[in-house]
């Protein structure tokens, strides 16, 4: 087995220039902690008669990340450090932010305003899941009452459930996850003591999980005022969520059957129908553009003000990568499935030939305050410095299954497989 401990090298800042008259300064590099990849002022158009707009300004970040210092006048350059003979990264990016991660090591390859908050979308429903999905054994029964559809927003995405009729468990997941429903996310919410209830939930498991760009408004990822995530958060959830076998069955499965409504048959004996739903993950299932090989979810999203969102998981060999791209700003079809393959293939060209840039956060105060080797050898005891690990509760380190036990990497005191069944495609 092979030990990893890798730390990020710190930037240094350099001095401030006088201002050109009638224009704000650029806002300086980041000083980043090894926790995570350095954070970048938010994209902006330059200059005109309008000032750009921001984005929702942070209520905290990661320790040792400072707040956006100002409007730039240009789109910040993506963080990575490339070795010599490493492929340069994909051209025309248009993602607001972007990461890509190996979810084995933790280690970010690159990334692109990682912690800027912005609105999440459907992505959500990846923190929802890990939330809620483990508190239900998917057999359990529930007869939906209006109450449980009541709150919805207008427009929602819908997967068909119906008041008085009864849903297992699996079925509402599969309504989740597949037609992202949020019909099915506010029952399950219901099952879970109510909206509000859930929506602390999940704010508490973000904590947990030490995803502190997240702030949580809706289940479901409806736009409303003051709700955001980043690219980094979501990664975390998604690699959180990876490791319960449920969720990898769920975000993984193209199509499926959901129970409609009762009908008679022809003996004049009401039976329940049911009818086909397929996954809106496009990469997944190839409707409309390529799909791509060896992806197996996690979750996509869109709404008018997040524009399209997408955090995706993809095996490769023995590597397994995480990608997440939010909000492309290229008017183009299926942009942001476009981009996330552009940067699949880049991570998995390059995975073995750039020096990562951070690595993702361990769960928990000792995610805030792991010490560890250094890649040169001597411990690193910053309070800041923190461990490439999962997003679970442990320590330990995410793979797929096909990889060699051989080749896992130990993290910590516990090392664990991620056992995965890869769809099938109907």
């Amino acid at each position: 087995m092979r030990v990893l401990s890798q730390t990020c090298r710190s930037l240094r800042t350099p001095s401030r220039r006088e201002a050109p008259p009638r224009r704000r300064p650029s806002p300086p590099p980041c000083c980043c902690p090894p926790c995570c990849p350095p954070c970048s002022p938010p994209p902006h158009s330059p200059p005109t008669t309008r000032a750009a707009p921001r984005g929702p300004r942070p209520r905290s970040l990661p320790p040792g990340c400072p707040r956006w210092a100002g409007r730039g006048s240009a789109d910040p350059a993506p963080r990575w450090i490339r070795k010599r003979g490493a492929p340069a990264l994909p051209k025309e990016l248009s993602g607001k932010s972007w990461m890509v991660a190996d979810a084995e090591s933790g280690e970010v390859l690159a990334s692109h305003n990682a912690h800027w908050r912005l609105p999440p979308a459907s992505t959500l429903k990846m923190l929802f899941a890990d939330t809620v999905l483990p508190k239900f054994p998917k057999t359990q029964k529930h007869t939906v009452r209006a109450s449980d559809l009541a709150g919805m927003g207008a427009g929602s995405s819908l997967v068909g459930v119906k008041e008085n009729l009864d849903y297992t468990v699996h079925d509402l997941w599969l309504g989740v996850f597949l037609r992202s429903g949020n019909d099915a996310v506010h029952v399950l919410s219901a099952m879970n003591g109510g909206v509000p209830a859930t929506v602390r939930d999940m704010q508490a498991k973000a904590k947990k999980l030490n995803a502190l760009d997240t702030h949580v408004v809706t289940p479901d990822g409806y736009d409303e005022d003051g709700q955001y995530s980043s690219a980094y958060d979501l990664t975390l959830f998604a690699r959180s969520g990876l490791q319960n076998a449920d969720f990898r069955e769920y975000c993984a499965t193209s199509t499926a059957q959901f129970p409609g409504e009762y009908k008679k048959n022809k003996k004049g004996k009401k039976v329940r129908m049911s009818f086909g739903i397929q996954n809106t993950d496009r990469l997944l299932t190839g409707i409309d553009i390529k799909p791509y090989k060896g992806l197996a979810g996690v979750k996509n999203g869109y709404t008018s003000k997040a524009g399209s969102t997408f955090t995706g998981v993809a095996q490769r060999g023995k590597r397994v990568l995480l990608v997440t791209v939010m909000n492309p700003q290229k008017s183009e079809p299926y942009g942001v499935y476009k981009e996330t393959a552009k940067l699949f293939d880049w991570g998995f060209d390059a995975a073995d030939s750039v020096n990562p840039v951070g690595t993702l956060v361990r769960p928990g105060p000792a995610g805030l305050n792991q010490s560890h080797a250094s890649a040169d050898g001597k411990k690193n005891g910053d309070e800041h410095t923190q461990a490439s690990v999962s997003g679970g509760d442990s320590g330990g380190m995410w793979t797929a299954a096909g990889i060699a036990a051989g080749s896992l990497a130990v993290l910590g005191a516990v090392a664990y497989a991620v056992h995965r069944r890869w769809p099938r495609r109907g």
